[in-house]
């Protein structure tokens, strides 16, 4: 398509409202201009055509034999656009809220509450993807990632959800077995009092290396059993198998209940995790899942 050999679509738009309401005021007030803009898109299609549009009728105006054509076909158009736009609409209010984050996250913290988000919004469906790798939510049409860094992502616009705590866990019995006062919240003589242990690690646990790579310590100085996935790894370490290193965020639960007591805490980790989208406005139901979301951690 040339769009150079197609007059202006507000000219276009004015005349096939006058057509079809049979008159520059109807179409004026209907469109929110002015009659003598109406008039001028007119005058200006006339004049690009070469032949007459619009005739008086009566206190109105009648499209010409020409316009009456130019008219049906303006409508029919205008139609099939508002109707590609409704349907684009439509599709995206009723589509899930498309969620990507870390599996230790999803697992530990946001599936054991999505009871809770339902009860409050049943009208709102969420799609959650559990991976490791940060997607680009542009190419894989996500809504939202829930990640965990520093909040530098660039290109995207975050906002913090957790306090940056970091704590190493273990089971209680463990915890007895070393003595001690424990939390130890000096991240470094924290790990030199338990680097003898054997500590708990999913290799894909973004969490883990993060916080170690960022305290300039080698993850491979230490003795460490890998599994396949964090859930895999808090199990073993509920069991007394060895230590583990957690966002707070992840363990809240466990830690109120006992399964697992604190060895060691960096409160000013300049890790945490981060509600991470697309530059622009958010969709309603996307607003709505932030907002508990925020709500929720916030408690």
């Amino acid at each position: 398509m040339d769009w150079r050999d197609i007059p202006s679509l507000s000219a276009l738009r004015a005349f096939e409202a006058a057509a079809r309401l049979g008159s520059y005021s109807e179409a004026a007030r209907a469109l929110n201009v002015t009659h003598a803009a109406i008039a001028q898109h007119v005058r200006t299609l006339e004049e690009h055509f070469g032949q007459s549009l619009m005739t008086r009728a009566g206190r109105g105006v009648a499209p010409t034999e020409a316009g009456a054509r130019l008219a049906r076909d303006l409508s029919a158009g205008f139609g099939e656009i508002a109707g590609g736009v409704r349907a684009l609409m439509q599709g995206r209010a009723d589509r899930p809220v498309s969620v990507t984050t870390t599996p230790s996250f999803a697992e530990a913290w946001l599936m054991p509450r999505l009871a809770q988000f339902w009860s409050a919004h049943p009208e709102v469906p969420l799609s959650v993807s559990a991976e490791a790798r940060m997607s680009d939510l542009r190419r894989d049409g996500y809504d939202l990632a829930i990640r965990y860094g520093r909040g530098e992502w660039p290109g995207l616009e975050t906002m913090r959800l957790t306090d940056p705590g970091i704590v190493a866990v273990a089971a209680p019995q463990v915890a007895e077995q070393l003595g001690g006062a424990w939390p130890d919240t000096e991240a470094q003589g924290a790990l030199k009092r338990l680097r003898g242990l054997r500590w708990l690690v999913d290799p894909q646990d973004a969490e883990f290396y993060a916080w170690l790579r960022a305290g300039g310590i080698d993850p491979d100085a230490l003795e460490a059993t890998r599994l396949e996935t964090n859930p895999m790894v808090l199990a073993a370490c509920r069991s007394g198998a060895g230590v583990s290193v957690q966002p707070r965020a992840v363990v809240e639960s466990d830690l109120a209940e006992g399964r697992l007591v604190v060895l060691a805490e960096q409160a000013d980790s300049p890790l945490a995790y981060h509600l991470v989208h697309l530059p622009g406005p958010m969709p309603p139901r996307v607003k709505t899942f932030v907002m508990w979301l925020r709500r929720s951690m916030a408690c």
